[in-house]
């Protein structure tokens, strides 16, 4: 049997993970089974363990997967010319939300209340997300009102906070007025 290229085998934890979304958004965390995953993502159950040990490490996988969506996405903004205002970056973010992912990530936050695991994704994730929103808030008082870059990065931290609160909100409220059965899939 051929071996996986470390390009497939990326691909198909992607597959995976994307898979996974799709069941959580679905279904919930607790009521998705590997067997769910397995049925979506059209692989064998030998694969999906291949690449994952448990349902944890799916959800993980799902997070980051997410969060690596954004970052690429907010990375760009930082290092443009114009940054883009604090405002303006919260109104691009908020359009970037897709439903089906605002469902996972409010279903794991509520997970992190009680699986120590879980919480130390959540945790991770959103210091990963908080620190992009600091670079890029850093980079827009650096390059478009033009503050010293010692005195930006402390004005960026509350301001970055405050932008985080009101996208993880806007993350909430888009998962509650959007059913799984209302999204195209």
């Amino acid at each position: 049997m051929p071996r996986l290229t470390d390009a497939r085998k990326e691909l198909r934890r992607t597959q995976i993970a994307e898979a996974a979304v799709r069941c959580f958004s679905r279904n919930g965390l607790k009521r998705t089974s590997i067997a769910d995953i397995t049925a979506e993502s059209g692989l064998s159950a030998g694969s999906i363990y291949a690449h994952y040990r448990n349902k944890a490490d799916l959800v993980q996988a799902a997070a980051r997967e997410t969060l690596d969506k954004r970052d690429g996405t907010i990375s760009e903004y930082a290092a443009a010319d114009a940054p883009p205002s604090p405002d303006e970056l919260l109104s691009r973010l908020i359009a970037a939300i897709d439903p089906a992912e605002a469902r996972v990530g409010v279903q794991t936050w509520g997970e992190s209340t009680t699986d120590p695991a879980i919480r130390d994704i959540v945790a991770d994730t959103t210091d990963r997300m908080r620190a992009m929103v600091h670079d890029c808030v850093t980079a827009w008082l650096v390059k478009v009102e033009h503050h010293d870059p010692p005195h930006a990065r402390e004005f960026a931290t509350p301001i970055a906070h405050q932008v985080m609160a009101l996208y993880q909100a806007e993350l909430l409220y888009t998962a509650l007025r959007t059913p799984a059965e209302e999204t195209p899939s």
